[in-house]
């Protein structure tokens, strides 16, 4: 049985390039959107359905069909596929050039930080906009109605990448743990190993067992463990800060927070749940 979650198909509708390979009323290539509602928009398994992961303001969503006010389709970034309210979107005429490199930041109707009567947008690490111009101190956003800025130094250019993953994970350090999330505004276990991945230019899953299955090359049992890793449950994973410390999005603390990684192993073993796999991804 196909994953719903990879599967670019509910039916009535497919990809093109399923053509032959899954059965569906109509096939088409899509029309690709973005995320135009501030400040993320969820994706739900189905319209009446739970949110399973996010996606940010300006990330891409190949749109397959509209029907009853619900958009099906699938994450450019990573082919999650699903359901996303068609108010949050709108086609994508002008490609994102910059990404949101800072825990959060505020897009401004005035380039004035003491504008305070002025829309003030909150932005989320990883979101992606597309950049007119910047005079050094403020960016100014293209086809944002009105006029956005943003603190030119909030942002930094998509094929920029950063080198260090728990670096970008580290700027996360306290955000409130919120199942499906994948922002600064609330973020899950595999939302943090995601976001992270992304700002590195490492194709990554949305899902913690997808991860699990495809991130990095296996370690054997008793591998020290050394910054970067990534350690695998049943449900969950977190990123090694260093050898001695765990850093992950998690219910227990209900935040992304810093544990100490024997103390990790031991309190999620006793729930019943052993590490299945300690993974190590190809350096940058």
């Amino acid at each position: 049985m196909s994953d719903r979650r990879s599967l670019w198909s509910n039916g009535r509708v497919a990809h093109s390039s399923l053509i032959g390979r899954s059965e569906a009323d109509a096939y088409t290539d899509g029309t690709l959107h973005h995320v135009s509602e501030p400040p993320l928009a969820a994706i739900c398994s189905d319209p009446s359905g739970e949110r399973d992961r996010e996606l940010l303001w300006g990330q891409g969503f190949n749109v397959l069909e509209v029907r009853e006010g619900w958009a099906f389709g699938y994450s450019i970034t990573d082919g999650y596929a699903g359901y996303i309210d068609a108010q949050s979107l709108q086609p994508t005429q002008i490609p994102a050039t910059h990404r949101v490199s800072v825990r959060q930041t505020m897009a401004l109707a005035e380039p004035d930080f003491k504008a305070t009567r002025a829309t003030h947008i909150p932005l989320s690490l990883g979101s992606e906009v597309a950049v007119k111009e910047s005079n050094g101190t403020w960016a100014t956003l293209i086809g944002a109605s009105p006029v956005l800025y943003i603190p030119s130094r909030h942002l930094t250019p998509l094929e920029t990448r950063a080198t260090d993953p728990v670096s970008v994970a580290e700027l996360l350090l306290g955000t409130p743990y919120v199942w499906g999330g994948n922002s600064a505004f609330g973020i899950d276990c595999s939302g943090l190993v995601q976001i992270a991945c992304q700002a590195c230019g490492l194709s990554c899953p949305g899902d913690s067992d997808q991860q699990m299955a495809q991130l990095g090359d296996t370690l054997d049992t008793g591998t020290p463990a050394q910054r970067g890793d990534l350690l695998f449950w049943k449900g969950h994973v977190g990123w090694v800060s260093d050898p001695d410390t765990l850093l992950h999005a998690n219910a227990h603390s209900m935040s992304v927070t810093y544990e100490p990684l024997q103390s990790a192993i031991h309190r999620i073993a006793a729930q019943g749940d052993p590490i299945l796999r300690h993974a190590r991804l190809t350096p940058l």
